[in-house]
């Protein structure tokens, strides 16, 4: 296995470094101010444009794609230190249009799209022009389980109708977001593999509606996450993406790269909360020292540091696996990587959290919304119960000669 980060990685994480600790942390309290002002969470703040501009000016743009048509061209492994520089500051992933669901959602134009999808939704989402969302998980069925998507996308002619009832659909609260990527059944006789399709919704067309947002732990910010609903929607057929029947391949094509990436993000997040912990520690003084002096204190900086560096090079594993064998060889390592990222960074920003105190769970630091992020990463493109149950059903197969 090698490691070593190529020197284009190596530059590109020197400049993403100075364009965090020169634009986007100062920006922080003006995105506050500006969303507070507007009085709507989901406001895209005139600041964000701002980082953008200077991103792009900067050459800290698409890092996230592979594909060097339409993006930085960087491995996995490359990307990796890039993605978790941009988890340590909720803002940076958008400033450099590296954000969650536009990347996966641009990942799988670029690879299922026709030139014509790609001109209508991919270009204006590489260029920051737009939005998007991802429409898979349901609220009456397991959806943990995918092949369980009951929606409809029903041929008629040459078009097709769109009936579906969806939540969780990330990024859809915005007024930015113009299309939404979504999952449902078009073949409802076929196996439970390619009974799905995949297709393209425009956000204005007649029969889309945004029923709610959904709070994640009091938090809604940013593009949210909904409640939406599609109504008899009709849509002509060169609005499926990819094949028909070939959603469920479309789905797990887009998940691999998400969970690398969300893992990677998750260690930028373990980052920060281990770094705000230990300035905090050396600034408070109860009973007559430094809390940094406290046993228990430095047990658990120990032990996050620790766990830290093991989730970060699990993660490189499963990054270098994805860039010498694909996602498929990786699957198993990218099943871990989530599992053991959510942990590690719900568990340091909890100690971070007991650390502070009441201003611990209070919106004056931001341990609380990254908490909640970090909660999510739990459930996200798949419950850690699911990936467990994979990792350990490969293992157990190795010894069913044994059974009785």
């Amino acid at each position: 296995m090698e490691f070593e980060y190529g020197s284009r990685s190596l530059e590109l994480q020197e400049k993403l470094g100075d364009f965090i600790r020169t634009h986007v942390d100062p920006a922080g309290p003006v995105y506050q101010e500006q969303v507070a002002a507007s009085g709507d969470p989901h406001f895209h703040p005139p600041v964000m444009e701002e980082l953008k501009a200077e991103a792009r000016k900067r050459g800290l743009w698409n890092l996230f794609l592979p594909n060097e048509k339409w993006g930085a061209g960087l491995s996995n492994l490359d990307y990796a230190p890039l993605c978790e520089m941009m988890g340590k500051s909720l803002l940076t992933g958008e400033a450099t249009n590296c954000a969650a669901p536009d990347t996966g959602n641009m990942e799988i134009l670029a690879e299922f799209g026709t030139p014509e999808q790609q001109d209508e939704w991919l270009v204006p989402l590489l260029n920051g022009e737009i939005r998007s969302c991802f429409a898979m998980t349901e609220p009456w069925v397991a959806s943990s389980d995918a092949t369980n998507i009951q929606s409809r996308i029903e041929p008629d002619g040459d078009h097709y109708i769109v009936n579906a009832h969806k939540w969780w659909t990330s990024g859809a609260a915005s007024d930015r977001c113009k299309v939404a990527v979504l999952l449902g059944v078009s073949n409802p006789d076929a196996d439970p593999y390619h009974r799905h399709s995949m297709i393209l919704v425009p956000f204005d067309a007649p029969g889309v509606k945004v029923v709610r947002t959904l709070p994640v732990f009091g938090h809604d910010a940013g593009g949210g996450h909904c409640e939406t609903l599609y109504q008899d929607v009709r849509l002509p057929a060169s609005s499926l993406l990819g094949e028909e029947g070939g959603g469920f391949s479309i789905a797990q094509a887009r998940l691999g790269p998400g969970r690398i990436h969300h893992c990677m993000r998750a260690i930028g997040l373990a980052e920060k909360a281990l770094e705000l912990m230990c300035m905090r520690s050396q600034m408070r003084a109860p009973f007559g020292k430094p809390l940094a002096e406290q046993g228990v204190v430095q047990d658990r900086v120990a032990e996050s540091r620790i766990e830290i560096e093991q989730a970060r090079l699990l993660t490189l594993k499963a990054a270098w696996l994805m860039d010498t064998v694909g996602n498929k060889g990786a699957r198993f390592e990218i099943a871990a990587i989530k599992v053991v990222a959510a942990r590690v960074a719900t568990t340091v920003i909890d100690r971070a959290i007991q650390l502070f105190g009441g201003a611990g769970v209070s919106d004056d630091w931001p341990l609380a919304a990254m908490y909640a992020h970090a909660r999510t990463l739990h459930l996200v493109d798949g419950p850690d119960e699911v990936h467990k149950q994979q990792i350990a059903r490969r293992e157990l197969r190795q010894y069913e000669h044994l059974r009785s």
